[in-house]
């Protein structure tokens, strides 16, 4: 299991991380001059120190809805878990100008990591010291057209992050479960052309995964997007699995026995991701976004299908500023009834509320495969330095009697040992409810707090008869120079 960050604060830090302080401009003005962490900034060479630390404080409570003994078997394990996790991310950039169209870059940072006490999935006091990007870049500027290229381990995110965004994993032997600082792709090559609203990346990645789960993955393809101006874009991102040994579940006949599981079955997955999101005409405060994806393996016989749809409102006039946000995610399950396989590879989606996760403690049972969601969001801004968010999700499994994730929820009911039953009986999952609060301290300081729960429902009921509401509340700080 890939763990993400379950908190938008750190997904704001990190892009402002991404933002022209941490990453080499187009003009070479990549720090003001009274910037304390610029170290050198004469005769066309900049270089810059970077700092980021955070701390979270988290408590669960009635975890995973206490399927740990019904589903897996295991007597032991706490639903009830308190702990503290942090990291520390220091960096350096530099650029550097060779004449007047060409730019030199690069940067190189690290993530310590560490978690004290026993997290959600029972891993305690764990740690680790890891590279985090390590690039060098060159950018050419040839009248409107402007060509970019790099390698080495960096931050990349196409399109809107359904498919190709999370590049690093936490938690585990690495620590920092929920604040999932790590980003990078363990090795990065990027070409870029870009020339007014069109920009055009090739891209070769490998995931920075956690030894914990290495399944030596490897990836290339191209994203391709206009952005007409900052709210209106419309993109397409496509692609293929060069190399995997990350395994498939595969649903048994009529959902009826163990799923069969397929070895290095993503190896030669291809996949495509056509992506929009523009105001409504008329009215200029409503949005509308759309992703629609697909998969297909001819070596296994898959054919899967994603999307999701949303629709927005923000009072802008309004001192308070409220937004309304109204959206709809699917993610196609294996269909038991058929030979073919249909189960749904959400491969490295960007995995916070704000963003592609299914629910909010949901998503950490229900990874965005066989499980669709109706979301809804509310947010709003006493002031400029506050902000509060409400977030409901009412979360059903796409297909019945199907592996939920990785094989999740195979069991045996009753006295029939012969013949085990897979996934959930009924669509319903669960309904979650989270609320958040934001803080701006500072430019450089960010304050988060929120509390959530999860309910069960009828097919989580299915697994769990007596599953109770599973809790929890956090509170972190993050810093961001």
């Amino acid at each position: 299991m890939r763990i993400r960050s379950g908190f938008p604060v750190l997904a704001a830090a990190l892009a402002l991380a991404a933002s022209p302080t941490w990453a080499a401009q187009e003009d070479g003005q990549n720090a003001a001059d009274d910037d304390p962490m610029v170290l050198y900034d004469k005769d066309g060479t900049t270089l810059r120190a970077h700092l980021q630390a955070g701390g979270n404080l988290v408590a669960e409570h009635d975890l995973f809805w206490r399927f740990s003994e019904t589903v897996a078997g295991v007597t032991d394990f706490d639903p009830n878990a308190e702990w503290f996790e942090a990291y520390v991310k220091p960096g350096l950039t530099f650029e550097r100008r060779v004449g007047e169209r060409a730019t030199f870059y690069g940067g190189v940072s690290a993530v310590a990591s560490m978690t004290v006490g026993t997290d959600a999935f029972d891993a305690g006091d764990t740690g680790r010291a890891t590279l985090e990007e390590g690039y060098l870049g060159w950018r050419y500027k040839a009248d409107e057209t402007t060509f970019d290229v790099s390698v080495g381990p960096r931050v990349f995110k196409a399109g809107t992050g359904m498919l190709i965004e999370a590049g690093g994993s936490s938690g585990f032997s690495r620590g920092a479960l929920k604040l999932g600082p790590r980003k990078a792709w363990a090795f990065a090559a990027l070409g870029e052309v870009s020339r007014g609203g069109f920009k055009g990346t090739a891209f070769y990645l490998d995931p920075n995964e956690s030894p914990d789960n290495d399944s030596h993955n490897r990836l290339a393809g191209v994203d391709i997007r206009y952005d007409a101006n900052p709210n209106a874009v419309i993109g397409l991102t496509a692609g293929k699995v060069l190399e995997s040994e990350s395994p498939y579940p595969k649903a048994p006949p009529g959902g009826i026995g163990v799923p069969s599981i397929i070895p290095g079955a993503r190896d030669g997955l291809k996949f495509a991701n056509l992506y929009i999101r523009s105001p409504l005409r008329g009215a200029p405060n409503a949005f509308m976004a759309a992703d629609l994806a697909v998969e297909r393996n001819d070596r296994i016989d898959l054919r899967a299908w994603a999307g999701r749809a949303q629709i927005g409102y923000a009072f802008a006039e309004h001192r308070w500023k409220p937004t309304f946000t109204l959206g709809y995610q699917t993610f196609s399950g294996d269909d038991p009834d058929t030979p073919r396989l249909e189960r749904f590879d959400p491969l490295y989606y960007e995995g916070n509320p704000s963003a592609w996760s299914t629910g909010t403690k949901s998503s950490m049972v229900f990874i965005n495969s066989n499980v669709n969601s109706w979301q809804v969001a509310v947010s709003v801004a006493p002031t400029p330095a506050d902000t509060f968010t409400l977030r409901i999700h009412r979360i059903e499994a796409d297909q019945l009697r199907s592996p939920i994730q990785f094989g999740q929820a195979t069991r045996v009911e009753g006295d029939d040992i012969d013949n085990p039953i897979t996934g959930v009986t009924r669509h319903h999952l669960s309904d979650d409810l989270y609320v958040e609060y934001f803080r701006a301290i500072s430019a450089n300081l960010y304050l988060t707090t929120g509390f959530s729960v999860s309910v069960p429902g009828a097919g989580t009921k299915s697994i769990v008869e007596d599953a109770p509401v599973w809790a929890g509340a956090y509170v972190n700080l993050i810093a961001n120079y």
